[in-house]
């Protein structure tokens, strides 16, 4: 069932036919500031400090002054770790199990659920001012006229600067918004550099609000959280930065791998006989080799990029005086990405493109077809990555690459897919003898929120606005940032599409989609390559029996309601209020097969395009749409059965006008 952008349904009822917390803790101890960084489709050995060749010198001398987690896990996709890292539950629990859609199930619903928390709503109400920069990717109430309450400033923060959805343009990204409003970089009144780069606009307007903070409240703790979108596809960098990598990655995968082991080891990252996963994809068999080392120095770029908007970042929280009391914490979203996205397939040529004005939105989901000044978006074999007008990832051999030496990549819950490295620096919380350590206990998205709460001494609420509140699942870090045992009650959990792991001590059991687990004894094969489910049947059996509990009480089940279809039966309820730009999937739109219907809509009829459809429900089979065509409101149906012919009914004509409010109702033809 799809709400029209730009019209307000304010309601649909069955009657047809168709086929808390307290500042008190502020007393005592100064409370840190919390700085929470992710970047997006990186993989565990990309930066510097662990064993990546590529330049990252800030977040490197975080990690030479603070603490790296070496057994660090995310939800392995982007949409569901968002949901766990603000709100420290399973991702199903806060309704984004999979994507942002609705699948009719509570665990799938493809936005964050009001039972759960965000860090900032948790932390604003004892004393914290809370801002984000950055991606947000966790609603799919994306449109001009979407639902605000979803969006960050709905969520808690007081600040925002970013984008709604999961990707786009780095030179122009589309659903930028600053607050509740959606803008451009041509018409963003607040931010006109003398040439925009997405990455560098989080950036920057982190180091703002933090400058800001300190004129409007240098008495009060905050909270920001940076999402940066490097470096998820497309591979956008600027010339400038690209260019120091020019050359680096010729020699095609092999030798980067090799060199990137070598230094896990010897950084103790990984053991001394740790072994690598065999080869993804073979330099030999690359057709293209100038482009595909292009698509690894752009890469490259984009993340060098991000750190020196870290450093900045660092740099004004120095200036301000408050590094030494900042809580930061870095972390990605999932493993490397091996997804394809413009490699293969060129993008349809468009004729007629013009430069898009100031206020001219680019276009949501999918490559972008032009770029704000008028020329094509390119795609597919022979485009070489970087400019504007390119939209490329940078492919499965080099994910590969990224995640040594594990298996898989994002999508599957092998370590490949879900383990992120975790940088922590806090110069007056972390003891100076930790300093350039490695912290081998486990951790999980989860444990964020209870970090936060812990050292910020606010109140976990057990409910908001007479909705109950999940109780959160992790456990703090901050005895982790001492030296000092977690002390988790209790493994850890994982499922993505199909994909599933459950992680017990230093065992780990785990299993693609529709096939057998598998059982790993990480301490000693973290590459995963050594299968030991036979030899302990029942340590199988006790860990799958952890993962069917935690699958059930998680709201994870049914296994395979993230594919939506014949899982998600149609909602049995009577009544349904929705506002414009809703877009109801299967699972939750009205069952309305042999039952009567009415609808009430008020929606403006914009004089410049006066036709258009104010809701449609179901399919070229079966459905009805209500709409207006020729200035005439018009009810159509077709019920699926015999030939599936379509009935229609018109009202009279009406003038357009610039303000319009039209309540009506109408009964379908049996």
């Amino acid at each position: 069932m799809r709400i029209s952008p730009g019209v307000l349904v304010a309601g649909l009822v069955l009657l047809g036919r168709i086929g808390s917390g307290s500042a008190a803790a502020a007393e005592g101890a100064k409370r840190p500031n919390v700085v929470l960084i992710m970047s997006d489709d990186m993989g565990f050995s990309d930066l510097g400090c662990y064993g990546g060749e590529l330049t990252t010198p800030n977040l490197d001398a975080l990690a030479a002054g603070g603490v790296r987690f070496t057994q660090f896990y995310n939800a392995a996709r982007c949409c569901p770790t968002r949901a766990s890292l603000l709100t420290g539950l399973y991702p199903h629990q806060a309704g984004v199990g999979h994507m942002m859609e609705d699948r009719g199930r509570d665990g799938y619903r493809g936005v964050l659920n009001r039972n759960s928390a965000t860090i900032a709503e948790v932390l604003k109400p004892a004393g914290y001012r809370t801002y984000m920069t950055g991606k947000w990717h966790l609603t799919r109430f994306t449109g001009p006229n979407g639902d605000r309450a979803t969006w960050p400033v709905g969520r808690g923060f007081e600040k925002f600067y970013g984008t709604i959805i999961g990707a786009g343009s780095y030179f122009d990204p589309g659903n930028l918004c600053r607050q509740e409003t959606l803008i451009t970089p041509a018409n963003d009144p607040e931010y006109q550099p003398e040439s925009y780069y997405y990455t560098d606009a989080i950036s920057d307007n982190a180091v703002k609000y933090i400058r800001d903070h300190e004129a409007e409240s240098p008495d009060r703790p905050f909270f920001l959280y940076v999402a940066y979108t490097a470096a998820h596809w497309p591979m956008h960098a600027p010339e400038d930065a690209i260019a120091k990598y020019k050359g680096k990655y010729d020699a095609g995968y092999a030798p980067v791998r090799e060199g990137r082991l070598a230094r896990m080891k010897a950084m103790g990252l990984v053991p001394e006989d740790a072994e690598i996963t065999p080869a993804s994809d073979d330099w030999n068999e690359v057709e293209d080799e100038a482009r595909e080392a292009s698509c690894k120095e752009v890469y490259a770029a984009m993340i060098e990029t991000m750190d020196a908007g870290i450093g900045r970042i660092v740099a004004q929280l120095k200036a301000a005086g408050e590094l030494e009391n900042t809580l930061i914490l870095f972390l990605q979203d999932n493993g490397a990405c091996a997804e394809d996205m413009g490699r293969n397939k060129p993008q349809p040529p468009v004729d007629g493109l013009k430069p898009l004005g100031p206020d001219d939105l680019q276009r949501r989901g999918g490559p972008p077809m032009q770029t704000r000044d008028g020329r094509p978006v390119r795609t597919g074999p022979g485009v070489m990555p970087g400019p504007a007008d390119t939209y490329v990832a940078y492919g499965r051999g080099w994910a590969n690459v990224s995640n040594t030496p594990f298996r898989e990549y994002k999508h599957w819950t092998h370590e490949g897919g879900i383990s992120t490295p975790l940088i922590v620096h806090w110069p007056s919380g972390v003891k100076p003898d930790r300093n350039g350590k490695l912290e081998p206990q486990p951790g999980h998205l989860i444990d964020v929120m209870a970090t936060c709460v812990d050292l910020a001494g606010a109140t976990y609420p057990t409910e908001v606005d007479g909705r109950p509140i999940k109780p959160r699942e992790g456990v703090s870090l901050r005895p982790a940032f001492q030296g000092e045992p977690l002390n988790r009650p209790g493994p850890l959990f994982w499922e993505h599409e199909g994909n599933r792991a459950v992680r017990d001590g230093d065992w780990k059991l785990v299993a693609r989609s529709n096939e057998p687990w598998e059982l790993y004894d990480i301490a000693e094969d973290r590459s995963e390559l050594h299968d030991r489910a036979a030899e302990h049947p029942d340590r199988v059996r006790a860990m799958a029996a952890a993962w069917d509990a935690y699958a059930a009480r998680a709201d994870v089940l049914p296994l395979g309601a993230w594919r939506g279809g014949e899982q998600a039966a149609p909602s049995r309820n009577r009544r349904f209020e929705l506002k414009a730009d809703a877009d109801l999937r299967r699972g939750s739109a009205p069952a309305v097969e042999g039952r009567p219907i009415s609808l009430i809509a008020k929606f403006t009829v914009p004089e410049e395009q006066p036709d258009g459809v104010i809701v449609a429900h179901g399919g070229t089979a079966a459905g009805f749409t209500l709409f207006i065509k020729d200035g005439r409101p018009s009810f159509l149906v077709r019920d699926g059965a015999g030939r599936g012919d379509a009935a229609r009914v018109s009202g009279p004509r009406s003038r357009p006008a610039p303000t319009r409010s039209s309540p009506g109702s109408t009964r379908p033809a049996s």
